[in-house]
């Protein structure tokens, strides 16, 4: 099994930044993904960020030239830094956690509000 808890949500105005952190915990593999997803009220969750065990990161389309994904692997925590925000960033952020580079993500954190106020 694999813990994750977020922290850093908040409310922002629009123009702001945030930096949400994901700590992973129990057992993790050295072949792996660790992503940042979100949902708004009444749309389906998304896809944010992602990034693998090699260090190559990955962006939804929304958020590529203001989100950037990092990892400090001595504290097994991933990193979201959000610049420019935006109210339609508005969500719960939720990180997650794959074992392998594809598929489905098999273990989710509890998710942390992030609000944009215009």
């Amino acid at each position: 099994q694999v813990q994750l808890v977020e922290s850093g949500g908040g409310l922002v105005q629009a123009g702001g930044s945030l930096r949400l952190s994901c700590a992973a915990s129990g057992r993790t593999f050295r072949s792996y993904t660790m992503g940042w997803f979100r949902q708004a009220p009444g749309k389906e969750r998304e896809f944010v960020a992602a990034i693998r065990w090699s260090g190559s990161t990955g962006y939804s389309d929304s958020v590529k030239g203001r989100f950037t994904i990092s990892r400090d692997d001595a504290n097994n925590t991933v990193y979201l830094q959000m610049n420019s925000l935006k109210p339609e960033d508005t969500a719960v952020y939720y990180c997650a956690y794959r074992a392998g580079t594809s598929g489905a993500y098999d273990y989710w954190g509890q998710g942390t509000q992030v609000t944009i106020s215009s």
